[in-house]
């Protein structure tokens, strides 16, 4: 079932996981934090008001699918499952990466049924999100399958393998977010192995390519809101272009923040950042 909130509402919604995700970096002594804020207006987004998804009903027959390809993301995903209601937030603070919890650094579906897949192992998420989208389209039902990839994933070849089938088998009902920050675990995409013209890839596989600045959160609700219907006969990419570690400045375009901890003078610093952005925008909005 839709969740739509107000804009402001979702504004908030963000401006509140920038906070909790910190928060949790700092608590736990390390996540994929740059990854983690680079994708936040993109996956509160998808959570709070685009998955047609039941918290209460995780097995719903007819739910949208999501799946976290670039699954170092793991503390992000449980953080907006949380904000949405399938989880309780104190059980994620008082338990990630703890021993024998269910909350790991990479997302597992044995210990966490409400998960669509497990993930960790780059490329893997994109062929499983188009299995579903065409188990979907064999059915007859018109929900969709959503995968969030990263571009320094991106030089998987099961991506562009599952890219290649999803053209192939017309999967309208197929939507790929990639979370194109410019980095990866090692460095700038494009001193590694460069994905670049990322969207001339994609069209070439005759994809549906959309080009977003995917820290706008008007232009990812936009987007989003504006999907060709589930039954067209292409899938379609969305290419969200972000900054790693987007909010705070020590994080921003910091090879170092694919993953790292905070210690709490760091935190005190972040969090005074997020919030003098978040009253800038209130601001704006009120003159």
């Amino acid at each position: 079932m839709l969740n739509r909130i107000t804009f402001e509402e979702l504004r908030e919604k963000v401006y509140e996981y920038r906070r909790l995700i910190l928060t949790l970096c700092c608590k736990a002594k390390g996540l994929h934090i740059g990854g983690d804020l680079s994708c936040a207006e993109v996956l509160v987004t998808l959570y709070q008001q685009q998955l047609n998804i039941d918290p209460k009903n995780p097995d719903w027959e007819d739910r949208d699918r999501f799946i976290l390809s670039k699954g170092h993301g793991g503390a992000a995903l449980y953080l907006v499952m949380a904000q949405r209601g399938y989880i309780d937030m104190n059980e994620l603070f008082d338990t990630y990466k703890q021993h024998e919890t269910r909350f790991g650094m990479h997302p597992c579906k044995a210990l966490f049924p409400e998960l669509d897949s497990s993930s960790g192992s780059l490329g893997h998420g994109l062929p499983i999100a188009a299995g579903m989208a065409l188990a979907a389209k064999m059915d007859g039902r018109k929900n969709r399958a959503y995968c969030l990839i990263g571009d320094g994933e991106s030089n998987e070849g099961s991506i562009w393998e599952a890219a290649m089938a999803a053209a192939q088998f017309e999967l309208g009902n197929l939507i790929v977010i990639e979370d194109v920050n410019g980095m990866s675990l090692d460095g700038f995409t494009k001193d590694i192995m460069n994905v670049e013209p990322v969207a001339d890839k994609w069209k070439a596989f005759n994809w549906n390519v959309i080009e977003i600045d995917g820290n706008d959160l008007e232009q990812v609700v936009n987007t989003f809101d504006n999907l060709p219907p589930a039954d067209s006969k292409k899938p379609t990419v969305i290419i969200a272009r972000t900054v790693k570690g987007k909010g705070v400045s020590f994080l921003e375009n910091e090879p170092t923040a694919h993953h790292t901890s905070i210690n709490e003078e760091q935190l005190k610093a972040a969090l005074e950042e997020v919030d003098a952005e978040y009253e800038n925008i209130k601001g704006g909005r009120s003159a």
